[in-house]
């Protein structure tokens, strides 16, 4: 079962990310600031739970929070400041928007960058050992993936549908066969070496 929380800070905020490995779309960052005793023994890291799971405790977790966050920073700004800045604005810009300003932050991974003065600690596997997190983890997965399905009904041949922009095999063949669209990070490797794409 994953703790409560890391400190014993009253207001403490997880925060995670999602989508930094995708070829196309959004990062997605979400900031969530649970109650201090708060228990859920289903709630665990996004990518162990199945798709149903997550958006029920979606509604479970928007109910229950003090308060949290979603942000996406999109493919265009990605590009302009690479991926491990936008993960990191996106963490940043969802604990500005959260309606109650935290005490400590806890961040899944090893890279952030401090916050308002706020203390913060990284923790590697952070989304598997602490509520916070955990909660992050999902409301930026489910957020994330939503945007991707209704973009899906945009550009079909992609199926982000299916793939949330990752780059599946099917993925990497739509974009040769059809090119790239506006939603494609045109400073990601889209396509193998042996093959090229004209930007």
């Amino acid at each position: 079962m994953l703790k409560t929380q890391f400190s014993s800070f009253n207001l403490e905020c997880g925060t995670d990310e999602a989508g930094r490995g995708c070829l196309a779309g959004p990062v997605t960052a979400a900031a969530v600031i649970l109650p201090q005793e708060y228990c859920n023994s289903v709630l665990n890291d996004s990518k162990q739970l199945s798709e149903k799971k997550r958006n029920t405790l979606r509604s479970i977790i928007e109910d229950d929070a003090i308060s949290f966050a979603v942000v996406h920073i999109p493919e265009n700004e990605i590009d302009a400041i690479n991926i491990l800045n936008a993960s990191i604005k996106a963490m940043h810009v969802s604990i500005s928007q959260l309606k109650v300003a935290p005490n400590f932050i806890i961040v899944d991974g090893n890279k952030f960058k401090p916050y308002e003065g706020i203390l913060h600690r990284t923790i590697i596997k952070g989304d598997s050992k602490y509520l916070n997190i955990a909660a992050a983890s999902i409301l930026a997965k489910t957020y994330r993936d939503a945007y991707m399905e209704k973009i899906h009904k945009e550009y079909p041949m992609y199926n982000w549908k299916q793939n949330k922009g990752y780059p599946t095999k099917e993925h990497r063949a739509a974009i040769e066969k059809y090119g790239i669209t506006k939603y494609h990070r045109k400073s990601f490797r889209l396509l193998p070496e042996q093959y090229r794409l004209d930007l």
